[in-house]
């Protein structure tokens, strides 16, 4: 069983790096809360080896992700605790092994790749660094309806990822020289890795970022669809999660799609009065489409069309 030491790390490390989702997880039941920081610790431990990367040598990097492979797939003794907690749980749960496989070769991924062509290349990625994620959470809230949630979940995981890349592009392309939004989407628009290198939000730029927003929010409409077939306990959760990740699309918006020259955050307040407006609507209608709908910034009806890409954008 995972030790109160092991789980305190784990939960310290998430509170830290994962502000946004931590909020959110903090109203999942025990039985899932303590669960979910364990593997958001593991997603952490894996990311951090090419994410904070200077001065390591790729090799070595390769070598520390097949370290942490085989530690969270119990097939080594390993003295961290949270890869030791993650390989308990892992097994606990019946977390498939070709989930841990798949995560952490999207690790490994972003060695080498800095980089994506396409957006099926893109995703081909987050099947590994989101879809993988989504899936493991699927299966530690353990519900009745698993095999029904998994495809929802996997892509709930993505539109939480295509948020974080798109709120991300400054950051990204400064901080580790990564672009994560599709070079063809980019060059459709008149705009390339050069105006990302440069921080310069040209009109190309701002509506690559809008048209990857739009194709986000139909990722998000999927997913939050399959919430309903996770169990009742977690379901708010879960929904919280959705509506505070799609709040920064609220930002973006704002800032007329300029990710590039700062990166928007939620602010404490925000997020407490989206906990309550989302809290209050779902008293009255458990129904999660309908609540994302009325209270998350990803637009329906009259607002949805407005807000498609060839719409006239807001004035800057």
């Amino acid at each position: 069983m995972v030790d109160e030491s092991q789980l305190a790390e784990s939960k310290s490390i998430h509170k830290a790096t994962g502000k946004t989702f931590y909020y959110a997880t903090r109203v999942l039941p025990k039985r899932v809360r303590d669960a979910t920081y364990v593997l958001y610790a593991f997603f952490r431990v894996a990311d951090e080896v090419v994410d904070d990367a200077q001065g390591v040598d790729a090799e070595e990097q390769r070598r520390r992700l097949a370290e942490i492979r085989e530690a969270a797939l119990g097939r080594t003794e390993t003295d961290d605790a949270v890869l030791a907690a993650f390989a308990e749980m892992r097994e606990a749960y019946g977390i498939p092994d070709e989930e841990v496989e798949t995560f952490v070769d999207a690790m490994a991924a972003d060695i080498d790749t800095s980089r994506y062509h396409t957006y099926d290349q893109l995703r081909e990625y987050m099947r590994g660094s989101a879809a993988a994620v989504g899936v493991m959470m699927t299966y530690v809230m353990d519900g009745e309806e698993t095999e029904v949630a998994l495809p929802h979940a996997t892509t709930l995981g993505e539109a939480f990822q295509m948020t974080n890349f798109l709120r991300d592009v400054g950051e990204d392309i400064v901080e580790r020289d990564r672009v994560y939004l599709p070079i063809e989407t980019l060059e459709e628009f008149g705009s390339g890795v050069d105006d990302i290198r440069a921080r310069e939000p040209t009109d190309g730029f701002r509506r690559a970022v809008q048209s990857e927003l739009h194709r986000t929010e139909e990722l998000y409409r999927e997913g939050v669809a399959g919430i309903k077939y996770l169990p009742k306990d977690c379901q708010f959760a879960v929904l919280l999660s959705a509506v505070l990740y799609a709040d920064h699309h609220r930002l973006i918006r704002a800032r007329d799609y300029d990710t590039l020259t700062d990166t928007p955050s939620l602010s404490t307040a925000r997020k407490v009065s989206l906990s309550v407006r989302t809290r209050w609507h779902w008293l009255w209608n458990k129904d999660p489409e309908a609540v994302f709908a009325k209270v998350s910034a990803v637009p329906s009806g009259d607002a949805r069309r407005h807000a498609e890409p060839g719409a006239p954008s807001p004035a800057r």
